[in-house]
C-alpha cells in the first residue's frame, strides 16, 4: 500500500500588512510552526496605522450577527481571546456595557430579532429592558425599549497590536516598517513577495491589507471585485462637561433602509466620550482629513460600476450622513434623541477613521467576513467591524485552514 503524500513544510511564512488581524496572523504562525521564520511587511513606519488605530475600540459582543456566520462564530471566540491577551500583558479591558435603545414600535420590533440572534450567538447576560429600566443602566438615556449587553468592552486596539508584535518579534520573527509590497507572485511552489527593495520567496503569504485589500489581490491574480470603496466616519468628543452624562455605549437600532449604523455614544479607553461616527464617501482610502485627496482612489470608485448602484439605491441615506458631516447641531441632535440632557453640551472634533468597505458591482455591500485562497496566499478580502474584536479568532481560523490545505 503506498504510502501517503507528505505535506510540505513551511519554513518561511509572509504576512503583509501591520493592522491587528495581519500582526495577530502573524503571531499565530509563530506559535503554531515551529523554526519558521515570519516576516510582517507594513507600508507605513509604525504598526496599527489605519483601520486599526482609528476605530471606536469597542470589543464587540455578537449581538447582530447571523448565527452561524463566521462573524458570529469567529467574534464570540475573538473576544475570549482578546481578554486573555490583555489580561496577561496588562493591558486595559473595560466592560463597560452597551445599550441599543429602541424608539418607536418598530424599532422595538427588530431589537427583538436582535435580541434573538444575540441568544442564539450566547452573548453572556444579555437582556431587554422596557421604559424605566433603561435608566437602571445609563440613568441620562431615554427609550421605549433596549437591549442590554454587559460584557460589550472597550480597549485600545494600537497597544493590544504592538503587544501582539513584540511576541512576534520575541518568537524570532521580523517586522518590517516602511515596506510597501507591490506584487505577490505564485511559483511552482511558493510565492514571492515583492517591494521596491526586491522580491523574497516564502511558502506561505497571509495579505491583510485592509483598505489596499483589493488591489493587493488583484496583484495575486484574483478578480477586482469586490472592490473597496472607501467611507468616512468623523467622531465628536463630549465636552469635560458633560463626558459623565453617559456610563458605556449608546446605539440605535440599525435600520435595514440605511447601509450604516448612524451615530451612537461610545465611552474610549482613556475616559473620553465619542460621538459617532456617520459615514460618508471618502476622497482617498487613507485620507483622514478633507485636505487630502487622492486622485487615483476618487477615479477607482468613480469608475465602478457597482458604486453608482449603490448611490442610486442608497440616495435617502446619503442625504441623511451629508446633514451630519455638514451640521455638528444635527449630529448632536442624533445622540440627543437618545440622552436629551446632551443639550448644549459642547462638543470638540476627534478623529476620522476610514472604512474599508467591500462592495459587488452591483452596489450590495459585503457583510460577512470574505477570507479567500489562491494556492500558497490566503487573502483576507474582507474583515469590516467586529474585525478588530475578532482579530485573534480570524487568526486562528485562517492558519488551521492553512495548514489543514496542506
Amino acid at each position: 500500500m503506498p504510502n501517503p503524500p507528505q505535506m510540505r513544510t513551511i519554513k518561511r511564512c509572509a504576512v503583509v500588512g501591520g493592522g491587528i488581524i495581519g500582526v495577530a496572523v502573524a503571531r499565530e504562525l509563530a506559535n503554531k510552526l515551529d523554526d519558521a521564520q515570519v516576516t510582517v511587511y507594513e507600508k507605513e513606519d509604525r504598526l496599527a496605522a489605519h483601520q486599526t488605530g482609528h476605530n471606536s475600540g469597542v470589543v464587540h459582543a455578537g449581538l447582530y450577527y447571523e448565527p452561524g456566520g463566521l462573524k458570529a462564530k469567529l467574534c464570540r471566540r475573538g473576544v475570549e481571546l482578546l481578554q486573555e491577551f490583555c489580561a496577561m500583558k496588562n493591558l486595559p479591558y473595560e466592560a463597560c456595557g452597551k445599550l441599543v435603545i429602541a424608539q418607536t414600535p418598530g424599532e422595538s420590533d427588530r431589537l427583538d430579532n436582535i435580541f434573538a440572534r444575540a441568544t442564539a450567538n450566547g452573548v453572556p447576560g444579555a437582556r431587554m429592558l422596557h421604559g424605566e429600566q433603561i435608566r437602571e443602566v445609563e440613568p441620562n438615556a431615554v427609550g421605549l425599549s433596549a437591549l442590554h449587553s454587559p460584557e460589550t468592552a472597550i480597549v485600545d486596539y494600537t497597544a493590544i497590536t504592538n503587544a501582539l508584535a513584540e511576541d512576534v518579534r520575541s518568537s524570532g520573527g521580523t517586522i518590517r516598517l516602511g515596506q510597501e509590497v507591490i506584487a505577490l507572485e505564485q511559483q511552482g511552489s511558493g510565492v514571492v513577495v515583492t517591494t521596491k527593495d526586491g522580491g523574497e520567496h516564502y511558502d506561505l503569504v497571509v495579505a491583510c491589507a485592509g483598505l489596499q485589500s483589493d488591489r493587493l489581490a488583484e496583484a495575486a491574480g484574483e478578480a477586482a471585485t469586490p472592490r473597496i470603496v472607501p467611507f468616512f466616519g468623523q467622531y465628536f468628543l463630549l465636552g469635560k462637561e458633560a463626558r459623565d452624562q453617559v456610563r458605556g455605549l449608546i446605539y440605535p437600532v440599525p435600520d435595514p433602509k440605511h447601509p450604516f449604523l448612524g451615530v451612537h455614544l461610545t465611552k474610549r479607553i482613556d475616559g473620553e466620550m465619542m460621538l459617532g461616527p456617520n459615514a460618508f464617501i471618502s476622497f482617498g482610502r487613507e485620507s483622514y482629513t478633507w485636505s487630502k485627496i487622492n486622485v487615483r482612489d476618487v477615479l477607482n470608485y468613480t469608475l465602478f460600476p457597482g458604486f453608482w448602484n449603490f448611490a442610486r439605491q442608497n440616495l435617502p441615506s446619503a442625504v441623511r450622513e451629508f446633514q451630519t458631516v455638514v451640521s455638528k447641531k444635527k449630529f448632536i441632535r442624533e445622540a440627543m434623541r437618545f440622552v436629551p440632557s446632551l443639550e448644549g453640551a459642547t462638543i470638540l472634533p476627534g478623529t476620522r477613521g476610514v472604512r474599508a468597505q467591500a462592495m459587488n458591482g452591483d452596489g450590495s455591500l459585503l457583510d460577512d467576513f470574505v477570507i479567500a485562497r489562491r494556492r500558497d496566499t490566503v487573502l483576507v478580502r474582507n474583515a469590516p467591524s467586529p474585525g478588530a474584536t475578532s482579530s485573534m479568532a480570524i487568526a486562528e481560523y485562517i492558519v488551521e485552514q492553512a495548514l489543514q490545505d496542506r
